[in-house]
């Protein structure tokens, strides 16, 4: 078993700012998560899971295939594929197979999907805005391109 000596494990002094700072998006993203959560469901009766997926598919209006949109969103096909059948039972999603294949499923959205989802979409946007209200546009440009620095540094150019 290798270990790093005592001395390198030391938080460093900006160590305890970056604390905060990790404490704090963690807080905010969750009181954002949750208060999403909330309104989707008594708005729209949908979870948020269900408003990924929907937005993920609207973006691509030709459809995605079942493996894409796991990637897409970072979870399992198993996770995706629950959440697709419901939303087509509800009219929401169509789905179909690639090329004849039944093991590949392709899904798009329906125009009731299409219609549905922008409706969400539009009260989600008023709901974030509300939520950060306090940042200035300027301050959310200066903050998001912080954080996708990051995310490159820290995924590898990703």
């Amino acid at each position: 078993m290798v270990s790093a000596p005592l001395s390198a494990l030391r938080p460093q002094p900006d160590s305890k700012a970056r604390l905060r700072l990790w404490i704090r998006l963690l807080r905010a993203s969750r009181l954002i998560e949750a208060v999403t959560r909330e309104r989707l469901k008594t708005q729209f009766n949908a979870t948020l899971p269900r408003f990924d997926v929907m937005a993920a598919l609207y973006r691509k209006p030709d459809g995605m295939l079942m493996s894409e949109i796991s990637r897409f969103l970072m979870v399992s096909n198993g996770n995706v594929t629950g959440i697709v059948d419901r939303l087509v039972a509800d009219g929401f999603v169509a789905r179909a197979q690639r090329n004849g294949d039944r093991r590949t499923s392709f899904v798009s959205l329906t125009r009731k999907g299409r219609t549905t989802f922008a409706e969400m979409a539009s009260a989600h946007e008023i709901w974030i805005d509300e939520l950060l209200g306090n940042i200035s546009a300027r301050e959310a440009e200066q903050l998001s391109a912080k954080l996708r620095s990051f995310r490159s540094e820290w995924e590898g150019g990703a």
